[in-house]
């Protein structure tokens, strides 16, 4: 699904209460909540839905695929999606 589509997929479940334009910004809104909530919390629970946590993958060693040359990968952050049972059972 594209944002496009999200964006007229809510906006046909609000029957006309917001033209297509309000709607395209209270989805933004949506994900800039969730990116300030993870940023700030580290975890986002949304019932029914599953969580967003904060994972941190430790630094480890690498190999350059071109020269075989030993390397280090520098310690990351991502973002880990689990869904809660109900949402994973619809699947």
């Amino acid at each position: 699904m594209t944002k496009a589509e999200l964006i007229d997929q809510v906006h046909g479940k609000l029957d006309g209460k917001l033209n297509k334009k309000e709607t395209g910004a209270a989805v933004q809104a949506v994900f800039d909540a969730l990116g300030a909530g993870i940023q700030r919390d580290g975890r986002i629970a949304y019932p029914d839905f599953g969580t967003f946590t904060v994972k941190t993958r430790a630094a480890r060693q690498g190999r350059n695929p071109r020269t075989g040359e030993a390397l280090t990968i520098a310690e990351s952050k991502s973002v880990n999606f689990k869904p809660a049972p109900q949402f994973k059972d619809a699947l």
